[in-house]
């Protein structure tokens, strides 16, 4: 039997104990990580927690409706059993209909063969770190191996633990130009997560520098069970011309290969990303974003427009 429990409801501690034990578990589906990305998460609970799916609601308009909430690609369904393409339909049948509007992401594992209109297939990419570096190394394209030559070259430094407020004002000042829905509000929770997961000893934080000992490039590696999740990171124009991201994804690889460890690159969707993670030898993913709307049509384009003003 399906519950559905409100957030004052939910038993944290045998939530995450089935976290913890899924085989699907994530580091997104803890109910701290939840606490700090919707603080009014609800959930979707089978028998004594063995199955359970979080539910991150917002409410614009009047029309209560279901999100991903940013720095969190994936949630969905979550088991200590046999994870069936029937489970996940029936905790998807299981939502609450005061739910009109649903825009949510599934995890890699919440597989749907029989996919309605509503299921879209996103892309993740991911390596297997278990063979030496030499052997991974040989499936590294032609131009990623040009590339690591040239950071080799321009005398780059490998340092770990840079302050993340430091990567952080690399990406604000470069990449986030680019992306206007991302405010102030954004960068501070992006902050908190990152602090909490290096005192859950969950977070690698690794920096790039210079020949000057200036931070070019750094990011953030998130330890979520037999994965490590390329989490954020961030490159200026310098890095950018050394090749420095490259070179310290390179170094992560090197100082994990051979362990049993998956590199999730966390993406992507867009094609010059995924060439740059596939250079690696990473294999592409699927997860599914579900989309279902019992709204009418002006109200849909409506609820749209706010959330991207509003992010």
């Amino acid at each position: 039997m399906i519950r559905y429990l409100k957030h004052n409801e939910v038993d944290t501690e045998k939530w995450d104990r089935c976290i913890l034990k899924s085989l699907n578990g994530m580091i997104y589906a803890f109910s701290w990580y939840l606490d700090l990305v919707n603080d009014q998460w609800e959930a979707l609970v089978k028998d004594d927690y063995q199955s359970v799916m979080p539910l991150t609601p917002g409410k614009k308009f009047g029309v209560n409706y279901l999100y991903q909430p940013n720095f969190t690609q994936q949630l969905g369904v979550f088991s200590q059993d046999h994870l069936t393409e029937s489970l996940v339909l029936s905790f998807l049948d299981a939502i609450p209909k005061k739910y009109r509007f649903i825009e949510i992401n599934l995890n890699t594992h919440n597989n749907i063969k029989q996919r309605e209109t509503h299921f879209t297939p996103w892309k993740t990419h991911e390596l297997d770190l278990i063979n030496n570096y030499e052997e991974i190394a040989k499936n590294f394209s032609t131009n990623l191996k040009r590339n690591l030559k040239k950071a080799d070259k321009a005398s780059l430094n490998i340092v770990e633990n840079p302050k993340p407020e430091n990567i952080i004002k690399i990406f604000r000042e470069n990449k986030g130009k680019q992306l206007p829905n991302l405010k102030d509000p954004d960068y501070d929770l992006l902050r908190r997560l990152i602090y909490v997961m290096i005192y859950k000893h969950r977070a690698t934080v690794m920096g790039a520098y210079n020949e000057m000992n200036e931070l070019c490039a750094g990011a953030f590696f998130v330890h979520s069970g037999k994965k490590v999740i390329f989490y954020f990171s961030a490159t200026n124009d310098h890095a950018k011309a050394t090749r420095a991201m490259p070179y310290l994804i390179d170094h992560f690889i090197r100082k994990h290969a051979g362990s049993h460890l998956t590199l999730d690159f966390e993406g992507s969707n867009d094609p010059n990303l995924a060439r740059f993670y596939k250079s690696f030898g990473a294999g592409e993913v699927n997860y599914l974003h579900y989309n279902h709307s019992k709204l009418n049509p002006l109200m849909n384009i409506l609820l749209k427009i706010k959330k991207q003003i509003s992010g």
